[in-house]
């Protein structure tokens, strides 16, 4: 039968390795705490086009972005903001958005929010879907996707 010997060496990583383990699971965030996470940055990524800052929209772009956009997929932050530098022109912004509704993954890797597209003077033009994906500490696009408002009559079926 072998004997167990102490090693002082493991017993330090053993008791690190437990004091990681801690630290993560006390700093999981819950998903609806994930959720107003992303809610505050879609908020965030908002006031850049009333702020008309193109260059902080550009931070909020991961690296990997695509916008969809009448049927054509505009790749990379650079080439996404060259298509969005026009809205930027003007004292005014052309639209505005905000988040109606959030999720995330419960893993904290991805998430969707989405939303009303309002003209200047607040009526709904259209609707938002980004997806989200946490690169680090931050909240980037990956995808994101406007479509017109719906043109629905209610009284046809």
């Amino acid at each position: 039968m072998t004997q167990w010997r102490y090693n002082p060496l493991m017993s330090r990583w053993m008791l690190f390795a437990s004091l990681f383990l801690l630290a993560a699971l006390a700093h999981a965030a819950t998903n609806a705490e994930l959720k107003e996470e992303v809610r505050r940055t879609e908020i965030a990524f908002a006031k850049t086009m009333a702020d008309r800052d193109p260059a902080a929209f550009l931070a909020f772009l991961s690296k990997e972005t695509v916008f969809l956009s009448n049927g054509r997929a505009t790749r990379g932050p650079q080439q996404v903001a060259e298509q969005w530098k026009g809205f930027f022109n003007g004292a005014q912004a052309p639209f505005s958005w905000e988040p109606e509704f959030v999720e995330v993954l419960d893993s904290g890797t991805l998430a969707l929010s989405s939303g009303p597209v309002r003209d200047p003077k607040g009526n709904r033009i259209g609707t938002f879907n980004s997806i989200w994906r946490r690169e680090g500490r931050h909240w980037k696009i990956v995808l994101d996707n406007g479509c017109p408002a719906c043109q629905c009559n209610p009284t046809n079926k």
